[in-house]
């Protein structure tokens, strides 16, 4: 029988709670959606919809049938952000059946083969993506244009900024970044030739919803302030030395970047626990994702780099553990 643990006074009450901090970062991506489905229409309603409905779907299913759980944790709001971040991760044209998979791997894989919310080492969201990425590659850099509001399958696609940005490096033509939008159109979203994933069209809106959450205290400004000035310093060194690399600005304001930092790597669960942990996980996730993006296979590298770095959160809460109160230190 378990032993009874109980913490020398003070003992503070506090209002914060797994319910509360899951539906606040929901109604913080409100913004980013009501966006996708402006720019994106039906297509963007039908990913969205079918990927929270296949997330907590099968939270419950393997909650109840194959662990056997007492309690479900459905309505905790865990799964349906999940679907939310899946759905922003992916093109608004993707197949539901590819959907579905995606989600199977989110939750069954990456959440409720770990014992589910709080076990998970990697973000539940971007193992889905991942895992799609891997297995359907052609779907998944599919981009279709804004503006098709009636159009799914058959949407027109087109070049995303990040495409246009690889381009310049592998050809060395710095004049292939003449057709990226300007910074601003990149801020509201105004780039009709190709936009790509669902949650990434605006970074307005997005950053709405970070204004949303460091107001109810929800998140620290620790994680995505030091993944955004990493990329902004790391991409601004690269394009003064050589122009075939897009200006800072482009960087931060194009792809998955702002979505990443803002929402992805801010999970309790697989990011640091101390401010100096968030600090050293931000800077470590801003260089990865420009190192990725420059050089790596694909355009985008934020999701590959909040998931490498979700594995070194164990280490890295090791190395900042802070010292408990009155602990006198070690004489050698």
């Amino acid at each position: 029988m378990g032993k009874l643990i109980v913490s020398l006074s003070p003992h503070a009450h506090g209002t914060d709670s797994v319910e509360r901090n899951m539906y606040g970062v929901i109604i913080a991506l409100m913004p980013a959606l009501l966006v996708s489905f402006y720019f994106f229409g039906l297509g963007s309603v039908i990913v969205t919809a079918t990927s929270v409905a296949a997330c907590v779907f099968f939270e419950w299913a393997i909650s109840k049938y194959i662990l056997k759980q007492e309690r479900n944790t459905i309505c905790d709001g865990s799964a349906i952000l999940t679907g939310l971040l899946l759905a922003f991760n992916l093109p608004s044209n993707l197949p539901i059946w590819i959907i579905l998979i995606g989600a199977l791997f989110a939750i069954g894989v990456a959440k409720m083969t770990f014992g589910g919310l709080g076990n998970n080492l990697f973000n539940p969201a971007l193992v889905g993506r991942a895992a799609l990425l891997v297995a359907f590659p052609a779907q998944m850099t599919t981009w279709p244009k804004v503006g098709q509001l009636g159009s799914y399958l058959d949407a027109e696609t087109g070049a995303t900024p990040l495409s246009l940005m690889k381009y310049a490096i592998k050809s060395g033509d710095a004049s292939v970044l003449n057709e990226l939008p300007s910074s601003l159109d990149l801020f509201i979203g105004n780039h009709p030739d190709g936009a790509g994933a669902m949650g990434e069209i605006c970074a307005l809106a997005l950053i709405i919803g970070l204004c949303y959450m460091l107001w109810k205290k929800i998140i620290t400004w620790h994680i995505p302030v030091s993944i955004i000035c990493t990329v902004f310093v790391f991409a601004g060194l690269l394009h003064l030395a050589n122009p075939i690399y897009a200006d800072p600005v482009s960087v931060i304001f194009s792809g998955g970047l702002m979505l990443g930092a803002i929402f992805m790597a801010t999970d309790y669960v697989t990011s640091p626990m101390t401010p100096k942990g968030q600090l050293i996980y931000g800077v470590a996730i801003g260089f990865l994702t420009v190192v990725i993006r420059n050089w790596g296979a694909y355009p985008e590298g934020m999701s590959f780099a909040i998931l490498i770095m979700n594995a070194f959160t164990p280490l890295i809460n090791n190395y900042v553990k802070p010292k408990r109160f009155g602990e006198v230190p070690a004489k050698n």
